[in-house]
């Protein structure tokens, strides 16, 4: 079964660095990060876990949560983050998800649902679709879905802008703007009337089509 954004995350209990979880409980009222990475000891995911070490505070101010995820097992995890801390100047902190069973990986997607076997001979080639990034709301949602290629780094920076802006459009009914960073003009969906835009925006509004109308950021 194919996932879409605003379908459930599929629940899963598994074994973390950090001890067995429910991901649902695990979760709570908190937004969710999980990204993942086809194998242990492999060049560019070690540069990925350790930024998102460093840069795991931005997630934390925003009531987000961070989880790794790799087949191999938890024990290598252990072993890779003390590599990831010599190479990479931070410490992981976040847990990370033991897939030996591929579980997690085929209900997310990354895997076909009938592939056979564990995680025990697999390479970073045959995982090679075990490299996605899922933002996943309070609500328990799927609220984006990101795959790269092995040999490309993932830009975390951009998950804290996206994070940032389905903040903002959860609370408020907008929408952003190509490239937006936070405090910049948003978008009036073409949902709300000119009428109710001018009662909620008395400071006034910018239309440039019927269809294209953008405001100062709202708070």
């Amino acid at each position: 079964m194919s996932l879409r954004i605003n379908d459930i995350a599929p629940n899963f209990k598994a074994k973390t660095t950090q001890g067995s979880i429910d991901f649902h409980e695990w979760i709570g009222n908190s937004w969710a990060i999980l990204f993942s990475h086809p194998k242990d000891f492999t060049p560019v995911c070690t540069t990925e876990l350790g930024y998102m070490a460093k840069i795991e505070p931005e997630f934390t101010k925003r009531n987000a949560k961070l989880i790794g995820l790799s087949v191999d097992p938890v024990e290598s995890h252990g072993k890779w983050v003390s590599d990831i801390e010599e190479t990479q100047g931070a410490t992981v902190k976040y847990p990370m998800i033991g897939d030996t069973d591929l579980n997690v990986a085929k209900l997310y997607n990354m895997l076909p649902a009938e592939e056979a076997g564990t995680s025990e001979g697999r390479t970073a080639a045959t995982n090679a679709t075990v490299r996605s990034v899922f933002i996943i709301g309070p609500d328990k949602k799927i609220k984006l879905m990101l795959t790269y290629p092995m040999t490309t780094g993932r830009n975390f920076d951009e998950i804290v802008r996206v994070l940032d802006s389905m903040q903002l459009t959860a609370r408020e009914n907008v929408a952003t703007p190509v490239n937006w960073k936070p405090g910049e003009d948003v978008i009036i969906p073409t949902s709300v009337s000119d009428e109710a835009a001018k009662q909620k925006y008395p400071q006034g509004f910018k239309t440039h089509r019927p269809y294209l109308r953008t405001v100062s950021q709202v708070k």
